[in-house]
């Protein structure tokens, strides 16, 4: 008996070996393309008889998987973000405010609006000063003008620091120059969960980034988790009034420190007090390295994204 018999497919002969399946012999021979997702799903090898024969054209070829790859569905991909352009941008000093005990917001008045997403960082110089990145953000109740930067900074008690220079070396109407947005933890709409988690003013990003999503995406599901060292740096609360008024479920006040901790800051660390995260999850992190790598290998443990913001150790 021959090893060998014809086959008929699409009106073209396609010859066949003993033991092979139609469907392979049609695939060897390009004569109907595979579909698509049919390589690289199963474990082991592709059947012998799916080599490419001489005469096969190369537009049939199909690309297999990496092994252990496994695509996110298109609903939960992540967003093709179009960069912003690098801007420059000049300004003064408007207002200083007290936030807390160790917590300064900084108004800086710019001379044309500059564009970025909200969690994008900008290079500030104020002059006589070196160069740090800090993060655009909102008043505490989300007031600002489209010329106005808002940052948070905090105090360091050492007097050769940028913020221990406001109200002394830094006073109103003090030259700044701005070059920016840098950063790739800005808000990208889109995706399952929100998971928002900032330390000390990492607040700053994080609120950007909360108010926008409440105003564009107001039916996302939303948790906010936000840590301080001392419990009278948490100044987040008329920000923390805003959003639950707007339906967030889940806004959570952490302290490291038991002295004068009102009732409703959890103590303890940040991470602690994380929801469990899941594989559709976005994570936004902000603040000190050791918090966001604490919580970069949570997200990475759950295959969720995750959106470093690692504030500047300068100031």
């Amino acid at each position: 008996m021959s090893a060998r018999c014809s086959l008929v497919v699409n009106g073209k002969s396609v010859r066949i070996s003993t033991g092979d399946t139609p469907l392979e012999a049609a695939l060897a021979d390009g004569v109907i393309a595979a579909p698509p997702g049919l390589l690289g799903q199963g474990a082991g090898p592709l059947p012998r008889r799916s080599q490419a024969r001489g005469h096969r054209s190369e537009a049939m070829k199909v690309a297999a998987p990496r092994p252990g790859l496994v695509e996110r569905p298109d609903s939960l991909a992540a967003p093709v973000v179009k960069p912003v352009p690098v801007q420059k941008r000049s300004g003064t000093v408007t207002q200083i405010l007290p936030l807390s005990a160790h917590t300064l917001e900084v108004v800086v008045t710019i001379t044309k609006r500059l564009a970025f997403e909200p969690g994008h960082g900008v290079v500030v110089t104020f002059e006589g000063f070196e160069p740090v990145t800090l993060y655009p953000t909102l008043r505490i109740d989300g007031a600002a003008e489209l010329n106005e930067l808002v940052f948070h900074v905090r105090l360091t008690g050492d007097r050769s620091a940028l913020p221990d220079a406001f109200g002394e070396e830094i006073v109103l109407d003090h030259p700044v120059k701005i070059k920016g947005p840098v950063g790739r933890g800005f808000y990208r709409p889109g995706g399952g969960r929100l998971v928002l988690v900032a330390a000390e003013t990492g607040f700053a990003p994080i609120w950007s980034i909360a108010r926008a999503a409440r105003y564009i995406e107001p039916a996302r599901e939303v948790a906010i988790h936000v840590g301080a060292r001392d419990p009278l740096d948490l100044y987040m609360r008329p920000s923390f009034d805003w959003l639950r008024a707007t339906g967030v479920g889940r806004l959570v006040l952490v302290a490291d420190r038991s002295r004068q901790r009102p009732p409703d800051v959890r103590p303890g660390p940040l991470t602690a007090h994380l929801p469990s995260l899941r594989s559709t999850d976005v994570v936004h992190v902000a603040g000190d390295a050791s918090t966001v790598g604490a919580v970069e290998v949570l997200a990475a443990a759950a295959g969720a994204r995750c959106y470093p913001i690692l504030l500047d150790a300068k100031p």
